[in-house]
């Protein structure tokens, strides 16, 4: 791998991971045009995810940090007998949200864990999880209501979206697409459906980081790699941020069309490639 195409993976894995057009299924394209070997470059992988895990620190700080000191005060209601007071604040209730929709996407990807890295194997199922999420955001813009916030919201609205983000496990389903489609779906306004689908990414990519860590460390990495993969995690946590931006002015605006003609011109070439290679 070189230092552009590590550059160029960086990129692709910080627009895309915030963006809604999938970035496994961007980055498992790219690689496979690449000639590199997935094995050969995992741990390079886990740490892009961590490159974009930075990027929603950064964006998102000031939510991060109520929310610890929220969950500090959670355990010392329940030390104290108080109970877990879930409605006691915004804050509270976002955090039990956030857990709570994180519970399906848990549960998914770890049933299915076998049947989605099958899928990572055929560049025709990517093609398709890109169409379906093509799909999704044209739904996603023409939602009903979006009045709901935080206090309005309910379990089971986490629970959906939660199940979303397991289903953007498989290769060209965007993760941040599918959030966004059961933040809207759910009637939640749109400024906080994006938020949600971004704070929730947090335990989503940690879980994925620590899942596939041990892996990545035993497969190992060439040390003549270190200059790359330090380029393209720099570039993917600066292109996440870009991209989460983008995001909620896209989001507010009502202008998911246009990802929708991306990820399905993506989606036609990919499909006239293999028509044509057979």
């Amino acid at each position: 791998m070189t230092f552009l195409q590590a550059i160029i993976l960086g990129l692709v894995q910080g627009l895309a991971e915030f963006l809604p057009i999938s970035s496994s299924g961007h980055l498992a394209l790219l690689q496979y045009f690449f000639g590199v070997e997935s094995d050969g470059v995992l741990l390079f992988t886990v740490l892009l995810h961590v490159g974009t895990l930075i990027s929603v620190f950064i964006i998102y700080w000031k939510d991060i940090v109520d929310l610890v000191i929220e969950l500090c005060r959670t355990i010392r209601d329940l030390c104290t007998g108080k109970g877990l007071r879930i409605n006691s604040s915004p804050t509270r209730r976002l955090g039990f949200m956030i857990i709570v929709a994180t519970i399906p996407t848990a549960i998914i990807g770890v049933l299915f864990e076998d049947f989605f890295e099958g899928l990572y194997t055929s560049v025709l199922s990517i093609a398709i999880g890109l169409i379906l999420t093509g799909a999704i955001l044209l739904i996603a813009e023409r939602a009903g209501a979006d009045n709901k916030d935080v206090m309005d919201m309910k379990f089971r609205h986490a629970i959906f979206i939660g199940c979303m983000q397991g289903i953007a496990i498989c290769p060209g389903v965007s993760r941040s697409g599918s959030t966004l489609f059961g933040g809207l779906i759910a009637g939640l306004k749109r400024g906080f459906a994006v938020k949600f689908a971004f704070l929730i990414s947090i335990p989503s990519i940690l879980g994925s980081v620590v899942l596939e860590l041990p892996k990545a460390l035993a497969a190992g990495m060439d040390p003549g790699l270190a200059g790359p993969v330090i380029a393209g995690v720099i570039i993917a946590a600066i292109s996440g941020i870009v991209a989460i931006k983008t995001m909620i002015r896209v989001v507010s605006n009502k202008r998911l069309v246009g990802f929708t003609i991306y990820v399905w011109l993506v989606a036609v070439a990919v499909i006239a490639y293999v028509l044509i290679t057979g």
